[in-house]
C-alpha cells in the first residue's frame, strides 16, 4: 500500500528514530545491510502489454486467465477504481465487476482451479482493522461475496494471497523485518459471520542485493504471491525479487516454511506489488503501480522465465518477443557461510552506529527548532 502524506521535521525525526530502533533491534543484519546495487546479471522483464486505462494507476493484484488478465487497484478512495477489472491479452479493459459494498484495501488476487476469482481485502497500513476479508467471485456471478476474517493475535498488514490444494485462502503478511507470517481460516468461510484465522507458521525472506526504489527495505517485505496452474509451485514477491518454491505434495504451508526458494531478480520495477504465473506455467508475470511516476508512465505487464524444471511444455498464448535471460540464483542460505550471511555481520556494528548517529542528528535538528 502506498504511503501518502507530507513529513514535517517532527515526523522526520520520529521516523528516523523509529527506523534506527527498527534496524538496531529487529531487522536481521543481512536484510538491513544488503547493498543497493543490482544483482550481477539481473535482467529486466520482457514487456507483454501496457495498461492504458487511467483507472488502473495503482494495480496491486493480478492473475492470468485463458483470455487475458484480471487486476485490481490498491485501496478504495476513488469509486471508479473500485472494480474487478478483466483485461484482454492486449491489456485493454474488456469488462468490470463492481463490489456490492465498499472494500477497505484490496491488495492481491488468486484464482481457483474452477475459475473462481478471490480478491484479498487484507491491506492494513495502520494495523488497526478488527477484521480483514476476501471477496469470492464465482464464474458467471454478477458480484463477489465478502467473507470477513479476524486474526488470532493482532492486526497485520498483508498484501499477498495464495490458495492451498483444497482451495482455502492463505494470507501472507507483508512483514518488514525479513520475516512474514502465514494465516488461514480456522473453519469454513461464511458470508454471514466473521471466521477466525489461525497462524500456520512463518517464512524467512531471503536476503538479496537486487536494486529497487526502496533499497534494503524493499527487499524485506512481501507484496504479492501466486500459485502455478498445476499447483506444484508457488511464488512470493518483494519489491525486488521473486521467490519460487516447489510444492511436490500439495502442502503449500510446508513448502513455504521449510523449503528453499529459487530467486528471480525483478530489478527496478517502479512499485512492484503483483505477480502471477502465465497459464502455461512457463513464465512469471509482474506489473507495477504507475501512480507517482513521471507523467505518461503506464503500468506494463512484464514477463520473466519461471525457474522450475516442472513447468509444462504447452505453447504460450502471449504474443511477446523472445525472453531475455534472467539471472536465477539460489537463496542466500545456499551460497556459503552460516546462512550465507557472514559478511553482513562484520559490517553490522559500524553501520548501526551510523544509523544511530543519523537518528540523533534528526532529533537534535527537530528540538533546536522549537
Amino acid at each position: 500500500m502506498r504511503v501518502r502524506g507530507r513529513l514535517t521535521w517532527g515526523r522526520r525525526a520520529r521516523a528516523g528514530a523509529v527506523l534506527t530502533a527498527l534496524l538496531a533491534g529487529v531487522l536481521p543484519p543481512a536484510v538491513a545491510l544488503a547493498p543497493g546495487a543490482a544483482t550481477a546479471g539481473a535482467a529486466a522483464g520482457t514487456p507483454v502489454c501496457q495498461v492504458r486505462d487511467d483507472r488502473l494507476r495503482e494495480i496491486s493484484g493480478m492473475v492470468a486467465t485463458d483470455d487475458g488478465y484480471v487486476v485490481i487497484n490498491d485501496g478504495a478512495d476513488d469509486e471508479a477504481r473500485r472494480r474487478i477489472f478483466f483485461l484482454d491479452q492486449r491489456c485493454a479493459v474488456a469488462r468490470t465487476v463492481s463490489f456490492p459494498s465498499r472494500p477497505r484495501d484490496t491488495e492481491d488476487l488468486a484464482i481457483g482451479r474452477d475459475g473462481t476469482v478471490w480478491v484479498a481485502d487484507i491491506g492494513d497500513n495502520d494495523r488497526s482493522r478488527p477484521t480483514v476479508g476476501v471477496w469470492r467471485l464465482a464464474p458467471g456471478a454478477k458480484q463477489p461475496v465478502l467473507h470477513r476474517m479476524s486474526y488470532p493475535d493482532r492486526p497485520h498488514d498483508a498484501e499477498a494471497l495464495l490458495l492451498d490444494a483444497s482451495g482455502r485462502p492463505l494470507i501472507v503478511t507483508k512483514g518488514g523485518s525479513g520475516t512474514v507470517f502465514l494465516y488461514a481460516p480456522a473453519t469454513a468461510l461464511r458470508s454471514d459471520a466473521t471466521t477466525p484465522l489461525t497462524a500456520l507458521g512463518q517464512v524467512a525472506v531471503p536476503a538479496t542485493t537486487t536494486s529497487n526504489p526502496f533499497s534494503f527495505l524493499g527487499r524485506g517485505v512481501i507484496t504479492g504471491a501466486a500459485s502455478a496452474p498445476d499447483g506444484r509451485r508457488v511464488v512470493l514477491r518483494s519489491y525486488a525479487d521473486a521467490f519460487e518454491y516447489d510444492v511436490p505434495d500439495g502442502d503449500v504451508v510446508r513448502a513455504l516454511t521449510t523449503g528453499t526458494p529459487r530467486i528471480t531478480p525483478l530489478p527496478d520495477e517502479p512499485q512492484g506489488e503483483s505477480i502471477t504465473y502465465s497459464r502455461d506455467g512457463r513464465s512469471l508475470l509482474t506489473v507495477s503501480e504507475s501512480a507517482g511516476q513521471p507523467a505518461g508512465t503506464r503500468s506494463t505487464i512484464l514477463r520473466y522465465p519461471a525457474t522450475a524444471s516442472t513447468a509444462t511444455a504447452a505453447p504460450s498464448t502471449e504474443s511477446v518477443d523472445p525472453v531475455s535471460p534472467t539471472a536465477v540464483r539460489p537463496a542466500a542460505g545456499e551460497v556459503g557461510g552460516e546462512d550465507g550471511q557472514t559478511w553482513p555481520l562484520a559490517l553490522g556494528a559500524g553501520t548501526l552506529l551510523v544509523l544511530l548517529g543519523l537518528g540523533g542528528a534528526l532529533w537534535w535538528r527537530h528540538t533546536s527548532r522549537r
